[in-house]
């Protein structure tokens, strides 16, 4: 079979150059679309500005004073004037931030149309089942391009903040979320392609016992989690021509199945006025989502037991409309349709078992012994 063609899209919008008058319409669009609301970084830059413009009109009167006076004065006056310089630079760095920020929304606005997309400013808690949507505060996705045909896909920009004080620390990536059609047992690839020093740059562990290998070169690129009790599961679901697929178009990325979705993590910009970024990302998703109709298939017999005898009996006592009942000369053929349990995943297999990062505290453990020790004998 020959490898999947990347999705052909059209990326002029990211390039080109803009109207200013359009950017502006644009950004007073998406404030409109938020009820007014004013983004936090953009009110520092205005303030900033206008401390710099308040700073700087003074200033120059002050100095054409003192020029007017003598160069005495000016010495005197030179650290004031730097002070000023300082401040209008800070104030025309922040403008020219918010200006920059405008121009890539819009931009991407531009993009998202020309290629038959949407897009969305942004979301504030985005109600999205991956594991990086749960964790910290101050939760949101900026950027989103969504596309809605063959299957819902969204890229987007997320980041979410943990900690307090001056402890607080902002975590930033970015993902592709794709709809599927029946919800499927929580699995997790950990790409070992972008691991950190210390081991997956994932924010979650997960109970080693629930690691399972697969055949071929699949392990060189993945270390792949799935509940205790789903390993066949997770057999049927990768098999090796999808294992092919993830290898050769998403071995950087990490992957999770949560529910009905599948997630791919970055720690780059996903929504981004980069073309080959969205090549590569296109391509990735390109690739899977032809292989997503077989999953669709896949059923979780345990919700026959775990919803109990009564759907069982509930479908044996009255068959579905249009079935004749089994043959009275056959009766141990099962109902129709009792065999085949509804979409869905039992309560076991719907999320990964999580363990604490110890890597890193065995670390900071070993660093303290050090330096206690170190300190004693000196």
């Amino acid at each position: 079979m020959p490898p999947p063609q990347p999705l052909t899209f059209d990326a002029r919008a990211l390039t080109e150059p803009v109207d200013a008058k359009a950017v502006s319409a644009f950004a007073a669009e998406m404030k409109a679309r938020r009820r007014g609301s004013v983004q936090a970084s953009t009110v520092i830059a205005i303030v900033i500005a206008i401390i710099a413009v308040l700073v700087m009109v003074p200033m120059m009167f002050v100095l054409m004073v003192t020029l007017a006076t003598g160069r005495d004065s000016l010495i005197a006056m030179l650290p004031l004037l730097l002070i000023a310089l300082v401040a209008l630079g800070i104030g025309i760095a922040a403008w020219s931030s918010v200006r920059r920020r405008r121009v890539e929304r819009y931009r991407l606005s531009r993009f998202a149309a020309a290629n038959h997309m949407t897009y969305e400013d942004q979301v504030d808690d985005p109600p999205l089942p991956g594991m990086i949507f749960t964790l910290g505060r101050s939760r949101k996705a900026e950027q989103l391009v969504r596309g809605h045909s063959p299957r819902f896909v969204e890229f987007g920009n997320y980041q979410y903040t943990t900690g307090s004080g001056k402890n607080s620390t902002t975590h930033k990536w970015g993902y592709v979320a794709v709809k599927l059609d029946v919800p499927l047992p929580n699995i997790v690839l950990d790409a070992l392609g972008n691991n950190a020093l210390f081991g997956t740059n994932l924010p979650a562990s997960f109970h080693k016992e629930q690691r399972l290998s697969l055949e071929g070169d699949f392990d060189k690129y993945f270390t792949l989690y799935c509940p205790a009790g789903y390993e066949q599961d997770a057999l049927y679901l990768f098999t090796p021509d999808i294992m092919a697929r993830f290898i050769d178009n998403a071995a950087q990325l990490d992957i999770e199945i949560v529910d009905d979705w599948l997630f791919l993590y970055t720690k780059r910009e996903a929504s981004t006025l980069d073309p080959n970024t969205w090549a590569w990302l296109f391509g990735a998703v390109g690739a899977l989502i032809t292989k997503f109709d077989q999953w669709a298939r896949w059923r979780d017999d345990r919700l026959l037991t775990e919803q109990g005898r009564t759907y069982s009996h509930a479908q044996a006592a009255a068959p579905p409309p249009g079935h004749a009942p089994a043959a009275p000369s056959l009766p141990f053929a099962a109902p129709v349709g009792m065999l085949t349990p509804p979409p869905g995943v039992a309560q076991q297999g719907r999320r990964l078992k999580r363990s604490g990062r110890w890597v890193p505290i065995v670390i900071v453990a070993v660093f303290a012994i050090g330096w206690f020790w170190t300190r004693t004998l000196s």
